[in-house]
């Protein structure tokens, strides 16, 4: 994605973004993540309807994650070229029918084809939100929109697993499962007509090449490291999972040497070597790297945990996380407020309430297990939801905001892919170890205890990095 536009004052003026055009717009950021999160109320039925490994349900969200991610940047180079609007309706078309595909799958390896290209529409169709709110919208309607842009993916996250968890439980048809997939499919119908009729087209003045060798270089990366991480622990890691982990570091070191040659040849690379040495992005990179691996191995974990021992059922499960997704909800509502008059410092803040919340959820594990319920962890939920939402929500304006602007689209780009990367990484690496921890003499509820104070430790490492935003 980039930003290679005429300056505000030489271009002609751009359509502006009404509300109900930024709306269907952030269906772009809403849609892809609550694919994501809805999936995982629904794991365990999942796995018990298409008989599937704990290690091929992790491949549920990781196969979704490791297309998206790859993709990201591409998806916002062919939309600068191709244009946004073309693009957009191209990924929420792709998106709708892969939808419809999962909803229909009657194996478990259909499944996770359909839900690799569900991952790869949302790519196409992601980045042009950014792309849009900032061609199209100017100073404080920018900054509101880049919140609101934070705000739809904290609340699709939340409310995924809610509305899993109705749609499980419910059972309408004799769906079950299923229906996580259909409800997106008459909703991506509606946003297609109104984005053919509501969105202006956008496109870059100067159509970029996408970087090829550097796709495929970082895809290859990416399943090097997140298919042995899902898969080793349930076949007992054999050989190939420790040599496709050890390949990893010379890839990484392939793809970044190939970066720097691309970007010194006068080409733009995949992931420009000169915008990952921008304080601002290196910094925000580590703050995605610690937010979004927790957040995304959290809500892997907190769904199994829930439905095993404590004995929840699907809708009980999903309906725990309500407290959470008010805490995002209120956040949504005062967040770009407070983000004016506090910059970096309203994320500082974010971490250090974000650490109280999971450090109570802790507690509550550990001493109620397996007698937990909504009503005990609403609390500390509620406490989580709403430091998560202030790390969340401005994390990418504020971080955008100090890159030059004519970084600040590549610089967006990147940001989204490790998002995406993250999040993945997180179903993988903390699910694997709560899977480890909760089949000793930890059980479940210890297993989730644990995971909740790492992220209590990685909160509070994470506010110091976050004050030098600011400098």
């Amino acid at each position: 994605m980039t930003s290679q536009t005429l300056p505000a004052a030489a271009r002609p003026e751009a359509p502006a973004l009404g509300p109900v055009a930024l709306t269907t717009l952030l269906f772009g950021a809403f849609l892809p993540m609550l694919s994501f999160f809805i999936i995982n109320v629904a794991l365990p039925a999942i796995g018990s309807d298409l008989r599937a490994s704990t290690g091929e349900l992790q491949l549920v969200v990781g196969s979704y994650g490791i297309a998206n991610a790859t993709l990201l940047v591409v998806g916002g180079r062919l939309g600068d070229g191709f244009g946004r609007k073309r693009l957009f309706l191209w990924g929420l078309a792709g998106f709708t029918l892969t939808s419809l595909l999962c909803a229909i799958a009657p194996t478990i390896g259909v499944l996770l084809a359909a839900r690799a290209i569900q991952g790869a529409s949302a790519a196409a169709m992601t980045p042009q939100v950014l792309s849009k709110i900032s061609s199209l919208l100017t100073g404080a309607h920018r900054a509101r929109a880049m919140a609101m842009f934070g705000v739809a993916g904290g609340l699709a996250a939340a409310l995924g697993q809610i509305l899993g968890g109705v749609l499980v439980s419910a059972d309408l048809f004799g769906l079950g499962w299923r229906a996580v997939f259909l409800v997106n499919v008459p909703v991506g119908l509606v946003a297609i007509a109104l984005a053919i009729r509501l969105l202006p087209e956008t496109r870059a003045t100067n159509r970029l090449p996408v970087d090829g060798v550097g796709a495929g270089l970082l895809a290859l990366t990416l399943v090097l490291l997140l298919l042995p991480l899902t898969e080793g622990r349930p076949l007992g890691w054999p050989l190939w999972t420790w040599l496709c982990l050890a390949a990893v570091i010379p890839m990484g070191i392939a793809l970044a040497l190939h970066q720097r040659r691309t970007e010194r040849s006068g080409a733009v690379p995949l992931i420009p070597p000169s915008v990952l040495k921008l304080r601002p992005m290196r910094i925000g990179l580590v703050l995605a790297l610690g937010f979004f691996t927790t957040f995304g191995g959290f809500m892997f974990v907190f769904a199994l945990a829930t439905q095993g021992e404590a004995g929840m059922t699907p809708l009980e499960g999903g309906l725990s996380l309500l407290p959470m997704a008010i805490g995002f909800l209120v956040t949504s509502i005062y967040g770009p407020r407070l983000q004016v008059r506090y910059g970096a410092g309203l994320i500082v803040r974010g971490w250090l309430v974000q650490s109280v919340g999971y450090a109570a959820l802790g507690v509550v594990a550990l001493t109620l297990w397996p007698e937990v319920t909504p009503l005990t962890m609403t609390l500390p939920l509620l406490v989580a939801g709403f430091g998560g939402g202030l790390v969340m929500v401005p994390l990418i304006g504020v971080v955008v905001g100090q890159v030059p602007p004519q970084q600040a689209g590549l610089g967006s780009g990147i940001l989204l892919t490790s998002q995406q990367t993250c999040i993945a990484l997180g179903a993988a690496t903390v699910g694997t170890a709560y899977l480890a921890l909760a089949s000793t003499s930890w059980g479940q509820g210890g297993a989730l205890a644990a995971v909740c104070l790492a992220i209590v430790a990685i909160s509070v490492a994470m506010a110091p990095v976050t004050t030098r935003l600011g400098r």
